[in-house]
């Protein structure tokens, strides 16, 4: 199964982006948490920004990038010690939430940084995963096999992924879990009062991404497809057009375009939107 590089990333209150020359772009965030302080990695391959949902104890971050040759950079707040990765080697993936980082081995085992008070660190067990992803309080895989596992908070049912299967990747939101199956559809389980579970009409598919309350899509085709909460008009990017990546912060919306380019839509409130001026963003 082949594995993608993120390119790109949201968070609450901030934005990243991989750029061609392996150096990375951020916008939005605080100086005080220093998660956007990025402008120093380089040979970085893969992007991740540690998501969290709006609400008033919340908001501060970190920014995970993974190195070439499987090492991993971090930056950013560090109360649980979700930056604590220094030491990982032989990573080839990895993924960011509130408060923690997992890093994807070569032989499929997961390894895990920060809180685990919900269980979302209890990745140990885990085996020949191909691919990761962090929502709040809950991590879920995507095994070789296409079938998906999940651990942590699970009280609006967003770790029932056991039956799924023929999955090429997933996506873990605030509490709700969606899923991309080899044929270009999508999958979801969990909270389904904010519509951001409304993904059984989707077809040719070929990236999403769950965001705090909405989940985005993008085709084949280049349009871009969203569901969910739309209080902040993360969801408004029905005009996008020749879309190669989504990425979905707590309430906005990134989209890479095919000339590397970075379109936005939602809540701008610390400048986690001004990508205008971005370019030479990796393509996938």
């Amino acid at each position: 199964m082949l594995i993608r590089p993120s390119v790109l990333a949201a968070a609450r209150r901030h934005s990243v982006g991989l750029r061609r020359d392996g150096t990375v772009r951020a916008a939005g965030g605080t100086l005080t948490t220093a998660e956007c302080r990025v402008g120093l990695w380089d040979r970085v391959v893969s992007v991740a920004a540690g998501n969290v949902h709006t609400a008033r104890n919340t908001g501060r971050s970190h920014t995970v990038g993974l190195r070439s040759d499987g090492t991993v950079l971090a930056t950013g707040w560090n109360g649980d010690g979700q930056c604590d990765v220094s030491g990982w080697r032989g990573v080839t993936a990895v993924a960011a939430g509130w408060r923690r980082t997992l890093g994807l081995l070569g032989n499929g085992r997961v390894l895990a940084a920060g809180r685990c008070a919900e269980g979302q660190c209890e990745v140990g067990p885990w085996r020949e995963v191909v691919a990761l992803s962090c929502g709040d309080w809950h991590s879920v895989g995507v095994r070789a096999d296409g079938s998906a596992v999940a651990t942590g908070n699970n009280r609006r049912g967003q770790c029932a992924v056991a039956e799924w299967r023929g999955l090429a990747a997933v996506s873990a939101g605030y509490l709700h879990t969606v899923g991309l199956g080899a044929d270009g559809r999508a999958l979801a389980t969990g909270d389904r009062a904010n519509g951001a579970c409304e993904v059984g009409a989707w077809a040719d598919v070929v990236g999403l991404d769950a965001g705090s309350c909405h989940t985005v899509g993008v085709t084949s085709s280049g349009r871009v497809l969203a569901v969910g909460d739309n209080s902040r008009g993360q969801c408004e990017v029905g005009g996008w057009r020749d879309i190669v990546a989504v990425a979905a912060g707590s309430t906005h919306t990134l989209g890479l375009r095919t000339d590397g380019t970075v379109v936005s839509t939602g809540n701008n409130a610390d400048g986690q939107c001004e990508v205008a001026t971005w370019s030479g963003i990796r393509l996938r």
